[in-house]
């Protein structure tokens, strides 16, 4: 049994002593191939390095809206925006990353919306060019990014990472090409309006992932996640609905193959 973690930041310094170990046993476990994406500017070129020690690690690059207050205030000029912009296109292109992202909009920080909203623009506009998916991060914004989906009409799609809300909003979001990143939430029982959402979204729409090494599953909060978690992750999803685990893989597998062209 096979099985992709479509979202893993296994870059980050939780990650720093035991890494090799971890990859290790998730080979073992069947979980061969991972999607790392980037949250800021500084980390491309230290991930593309990364990525390139292992053929399973695969990169994306993007501007994580919890890290767009750490841009400049004078660079968010529209000359500073563009040379924004041509530096993460390189990255993107230097690194053969999949994916523009995580990238997105959040309503529960401090930066403006405002800012947020140009720094994501620039980022749709190079998935729209460079023919690429994308990898959004969105909380308590989901107005404001439908609004700009429909503006830029994404060729490749993408993924709502974490996603965590109605089966109405899922719709929304598969309808309009982007697949639901599926993690540790659906393990939680509260997480009812998610868990009864995800039920009744077509297979074909669900990517599993372990966002470690955050978003721990029920039992394991305050503890390190790590992509080892992925096959509890499928276990949970197969649960929900009723199919074996090997369904559950043998489907994720096969959308996020087909959403990252891997």
């Amino acid at each position: 049994m096979k099985f992709i973690d479509s979202h893993c930041h296994f870059d980050f310094e939780a990650f720093s002593k035991d890494r090799d170990q971890i990859w290790q046993r998730c080979i073992s476990a069947g979980i061969d191939r991972v999607i790392i994406p980037s949250v800021c500017e500084a980390q491309w070129q230290s991930l593309g390095s990364l990525v390139s020690e292992q053929p399973g690690w695969m990169m994306a690059a993007g501007l994580h809206p919890w890290w767009v207050e750490k841009v400049p205030q004078g660079e968010c000029r529209q000359e500073s925006l563009t040379e924004l912009g041509q530096r993460l296109s390189d990255s993107l292109e230097e690194y053969s990353c999949v994916a523009v992202g995580e990238c997105g909009l959040d309503a529960s920080i401090k930066t403006a919306m405002g800012k947020q909203e140009d720094i994501l623009k620039i980022q749709l506009d190079i998935a729209c060019s460079q023919d690429l998916p994308v990898i959004l991060h969105v909380h308590r914004a989901h107005n404001e990014l439908l609004r700009l989906l429909k503006q830029f009409r994404l060729p490749r799609g993408g993924v709502i990472h974490a996603f965590s809300g109605s089966e109405q909003m899922a719709q929304e979001y598969w309808k309009r090409g982007f697949y639901l990143g599926i993690g540790g939430t659906i393990t939680y029982p509260r997480a009812a309006k998610t868990r009864r959402a995800i039920s009744c979204m077509p297979l074909e729409s669900l990517l599993l992932e372990s966002d470690a090494p955050d978003m721990p599953l029920s039992g394991q909060q305050g503890m390190r996640n790590t992509p080892e978690n992925l096959s509890k992750i499928a276990q949970a999803l197969a649960e929900l609905r009723g199919v074996s685990v090997q369904e559950i893989a043998d489907a994720t597998c096969r959308n996020t193959e087909k959403l990252f062209s891997l």
